[in-house]
């Protein structure tokens, strides 16, 4: 691991990243006119910037006593990119590239803001993946269940880890390329946790009892599915994912967390397709709607 938060891929160099050039199904924006697009920036940082005139939080939404319609709350349950920027431009007909007023902006959480920046990274053509995991620079001392996007820069060979929902607060030093330790994947999370190096009671879900190895496993799974381009809402579950949440499950069920784990580690995308080919990996198809 670099110093810049970043994996090396030494072992990797010769792995071909352009299959996250183009979007899976989550952010396939082909129905969206491409005039909507005109004005996208190309570099990376730029559009990642972009996020955070468009997506609002909920409990945002509330502190600054927008006194949404309670409608309003259910975008955060919208999936693919493409019905996200349709609800934006319902709201708001302007330019992507144009920061609306916080009345205007989608409500949704830190997942629509990486999914929406990997969409827009995408269409440009540039590798992108958004994570699933958990930020240490919410609360000190705790892990919280965050998403952030990854772009691939070529002329360094790496992935660089940018948090778009955070970019212009004063939250963290450098949020366009975080720093080891300040974001840990699921499959990352559930290695430490299984090497004795984190409390997993300090890993979940802010705001809420959901905290413990049920979390983590839960991320890990929603990171190996958006390895194979497949962004599922915060809450999404599937397989023996419910199973896991009420504490059903046992030593082989942690045993395949560990090979997820070891798996999206490696970051060779062929390994990463092959192990999500299985049935109780794969995001079932009625998860890949709308809402």
């Amino acid at each position: 691991m670099t110093d810049t938060g970043v994996r090396a891929v030494d072992a990797a160099a010769a792995i071909d990243y352009t299959t996250y050039t183009t979007p899976g199904p989550l952010t396939d924006l082909a129905e969206i006119p491409s005039a909507q697009f005109d004005d996208l920036p190309h570099d990376p940082l730029a559009i990642s910037g972009l996020a955070s005139g468009l997506v609002i939080q909920p409990w945002e939404a509330e502190h600054l006593k927008l006194a949404l319609p309670s409608a309003r709350f259910e975008e955060k349950n919208l999936r693919p990119a493409a019905e996200l920027i349709r609800a934006l431009l319902a709201l708001s007909p302007e330019p992507l590239t144009t920061a609306r007023p916080p009345e205007r902006r989608l409500v949704g959480t830190c997942r629509h803001f990486a999914t929406l920046t990997c969409a827009l990274l995408r269409y440009r053509g540039i590798a992108a993946r958004a994570r699933c995991g958990f930020a240490t620079y919410f609360e000190p001392g705790k892990g919280l269940d965050h998403w952030i996007t990854e772009y691939w820069h070529e002329a360094e060979r790496r992935w660089v880890w940018i948090d778009s929902e955070i970019l212009h607060k004063e939250i963290l030093k450098r949020p366009e390329d975080l720093a080891e330790g300040e974001f840990l994947t699921g499959g990352e999370a559930w290695a430490a946790y299984r090497r004795g190096e984190i409390d997993a009671a300090t890993f979940g879900v802010g705001g809420t009892p959901n905290w413990g190895p049920a979390e983590i496993r839960g991320n890990a799974m929603r990171d190996l599915a958006s390895l194979n381009k497949v962004e599922t809402l915060p809450w999404d579950e599937w397989g023996r994912m419910a199973a896991s949440y009420r504490g059903e499950t046992g030593p082989d069920y942690d045993e395949l967390l560990d090979t997820i784990a070891a798996t999206c580690a490696g970051d060779d995308p062929r390994a990463i397709a092959e192990l999500y080919a299985r049935e109780e990996l794969r995001v079932p198809d009625s998860l890949l709607s709308p809402h």
